[in-house]
């Protein structure tokens, strides 16, 4: 299992001036794993599914992304601009 980069990382605003670059499928995984509570729902569980299989050679690079992004996007997250 190795790392996979994400074509462009994602930034996300964790609080008002706190931000984090995710770069990857490994570091997506890591940021979720500390994701708020009411937050996790559907897409938070996909976009885990979908960055593990990335790592497993199952998925591409863009998929895993696209699945980060919608749960960031779900969660309030994403840094918009």
């Amino acid at each position: 299992m190795s790392d996979i980069h994400f074509p462009v990382p994602v930034r996300l605003r964790l609080t008002s001036a706190e931000e984090r670059v995710v770069a990857s499928s490994w570091e997506a995984l890591e940021c979720l794993s500390q994701w708020p509570g009411g937050a996790r729902g559907r897409a938070y569980r996909a976009a885990c599914r979908v960055c593990r299989d990335a790592l497993d050679g199952w998925r591409r690079p863009q998929e895993a992304r696209r699945a980060f992004v919608k749960a960031a996007r779900r969660a309030g997250l994403l840094r918009s601009g």
